[in-house]
C-alpha cells in the first residue's frame, strides 16, 4: 500500500528532474493546472508533473514510483468529468501531451497507430487526404489515450461504436515499469485473455497507456442532417426507439430538452424551436440511400408529434448544427453566469429510455437550480447538466441527491451508472449496486497488477 513519506517524495522528485530535466516540474502553477479536470470535484494537486516523450521514459517513471512508493496519475487533455485526473493522494502526474506522434496510418487495413497524447482533431487532420476517418466523437478535443482509458464514445457511437469497438491494440506500461502490448492488427483473434478490453476503460488504475492501434472507417460519400422538434419528450424518445428497432442505420441521434434548446439558441445564435428536439445525421455511399433513411425517420417522427424536419445538407449547415450541439455545456453555463456544471451520465436499455427520462424530469421539476438534458438517445445514454452556484454547498448536496436517485432508477431498469464518462472517484459508490460480487473480481485484478495501489489510487475500485 502506498504510504510515501515526504522524504521519499522529495527524493523521487529529485530523480525525476535528473531523468527528464525541465520536463519534470514541481512549479505551483503547473501542479495547479493538473489538479483538476472539468468536473465539480474538489481539486487535488500532484507533487510533481512529468512530460515524457517515449514509452521508455514512462517505464523509468513507473520504476521510480515503485522504488519510492509514490502514486502515479496519467493525464491527457484534462477534459474528464468524474475526478479521474485529480491527484487525491499526491505523487506524480504523467502528462502525455508530448507523446503526440501519429506513428502509422494504413489505408489498406483501415487502422492507425498513435501515441497517447495525439488528440482526436489532430488525428482527423492527418487523415484528411486518406478518405478515412476516426469516428469516436466525444465533442471535446480529447487525447486518444484519455479516450481509451475512459472507454469514451459520443455522438456517433450509435452507428460506429465506442472506444471499446475501435481500439485494436495497446502499448501499456505496468505499475512495476514493465512494457506490454495487447491485441494485434488482425481483425479477430482467439489468443488468450482479451487484455485490450481490460485496459480500455481502466482509467489509469492498472497501467499507463502510451500507444493505441485504432480502427478507421471510410469517410461517407453522402451525408445529411436534420433537426426535428416534438410536442413532447415522450414523442421524441419514442421516435428514437422506433428508428433503432426498425434498423435504420442512422449515424447520430441526439436528444435535447427545451431548456437545452433555449440555451443553444442564446449561445449559438440559432433559432430552433424551444421544445424537445432530435438532431439526426445520416451516412451512406449514395445520396439516394441517405434520402431514403431520412424519409423513413421523418415519417416515424410525424406519427409521434414531430413538427417537421429542418434539413441541413450543405457542409457548413451541418457543421453549424453539430457545433451547436458540441457547445451545449458552454451554452448551459451561459444561462447562469458564474455557475459550475455537475454532469450526470446514465445509460439504459433503449426500450426504457422514455420511462427513465420522463420519471427523471418529474423528479427534477422542483430543483432549485437550472437543469438541461442532452443525450446520445440512440444508445439510451443521456446527461443532465446541473448548473450550480459553486459557493453553495446546499445546491451541490441537492444535485448529488438527484443524481443518486437517477442512477438508482437507471440501475433498476437494467442500465448503468455511467455510459461514457467513466467512474473516476465520483461514481465509485454506485459500483457495488451495479456489479455486486463482480466488484470483488475487479479488486482482485487491481491487486494483481498494482499490489501497492500506486496507479491512480482512489479511482474506480477502493482498495
Amino acid at each position: 500500500m502506498v504510504g510515501s513519506s515526504g522524504t521519499a517524495t522529495t527524493d523521487a522528485v529529485r530523480e525525476l528532474k535528473q531523468l527528464l530535466g525541465s520536463r519534470a516540474t514541481d512549479a505551483a502553477a503547473v501542479r495547479d493546472h493538473h489538479s483538476r479536470g472539468e468536473s465539480y470535484h474538489a481539486p487535488a494537486a500532484p507533487d510533481v508533473v512529468c512530460f515524457p516523450r517515449t514509452t521508455e521514459e514512462v517505464a523509468e517513471i513507473l520504476k521510480l514510483s515503485a522504488r519510492y512508493q509514490v502514486p502515479v496519475v496519467p493525464f491527457g487533455a484534462g477534459t474528464s468529468l468524474e475526478g479521474h485526473v485529480h491527484a487525491i493522494k499526491g505523487g506524480m502526474t504523467i502528462d502525455l501531451r508530448e507523446m503526440n506522434r501519429i506513428l502509422r496510418v494504413s489505408a489498406e487495413d483501415l487502422d492507425a497507430t498513435v501515441e497517447a497524447g495525439v488528440t482526436r482533431l489532430q488525428l482527423q487532420k492527418a487523415l484528411r487526404d486518406t478518405g478515412l476517418t476516426f469516428t469516436v466523437d466525444p465533442g471535446a478535443d480529447c487525447t486518444i489515450g484519455g479516450m481509451a482509458a475512459t472507454r469514451a464514445s459520443g455522438t456517433t457511437a450509435v452507428r460506429y461504436g465506442t472506444m471499446r469497438e475501435n481500439v485494436l491494440g495497446l502499448t501499456v506500461v505496468l505499475a512495476d515499469g514493465r512494457v506490454i502490448t495487447t491485441g494485434t492488427r488482425a481483425r479477430k483473434s482467439s489468443a488468450g485473455y482479451d487484455l485490450t478490453r481490460l485496459f480500455v476503460g481502466s482509467e489509469g488504475t492498472l497501467g499507463v497507456i502510451t500507444e493505441i492501434i485504432v480502427r478507421l472507417h471510410p469517410r461517407p460519400e453522402a451525408v445529411s442532417a436534420a433537426v426535428c422538434a416534438f410536442e413532447s419528450m415522450r414523442g421524441a424518445v419514442e421516435t428514437v426507439i422506433a428508428t433503432i428497432q426498425l434498423g435504420v442505420p442512422v449515424a447520430r441521434i441526439e436528444l435535447l430538452d427545451e431548456t437545452q434548446m433555449d440555451a443553444v439558441n442564446r449561445y449559438s445564435k440559432t433559432n430552433y424551436a424551444v421544445a424537445p428536439t432530435l438532431f439526426f445525421e445520416f451516412h451512406s455511399d449514395s445520396d439516394r440511400h441517405v434520402a431514403d433513411q431520412a424519409e423513413t425517420v421523418q415519417a416515424l417522427a410525424a406519427e409521434r408529434g414531430g413538427r417537421g424536419f429542418e434539413w441541413a445538407t450543405r457542409l457548413e449547415e451541418r457543421e453549424k448544427l453539430w457545433q451547436a450541439r458540441h457547445d451545449s455545456l458552454y451554452a448551459d453555463l451561459a444561462l447562469r453566469p458564474g455557475s459550475r456544471a455537475m454532469v450526470t451520465d446514465v445509460c439504459v436499455p433503449i426500450s426504457r429510455l422514455a420511462e427513465c427520462i420522463v420519471e427523471t424530469a418529474n423528479d427534477n421539476r422542483s430543483a432549485s437550480f437550472p437543469i438541461a438534458l442532452v443525450g446520445h438517445a440512440g444508445d439510451g445514454n443521456f446527461h443532465l447538466n446541473c448548473l450550480l452556484n459553486p459557493d453553495s454547498e446546499a445546491e451541490l448536496d441537492e444535485a448529488r441527491r438527484l443524481n443518486e436517485r437517477l442512477v438508482m432508477r437507471a440501475l433498476a431498469m437494467g442500465g448503468t451508472c455511467t455510459g461514457e464518462h467513466g467512474v473516476g472517484s465520483g461514481k465509485m459508490k454506485f459500483l457495488e449496486a451495479e456489479h455486486g460480487p463482480a466488484l470483488d473480481v475487479m479488486r482482485t485484478i487491481k491487486r494483481a497488477l498494482d499490489p501497492d495501489n500506486r496507479m491512480n489510487p482512489g479511482k474506480v475500485v477502493q482498495i
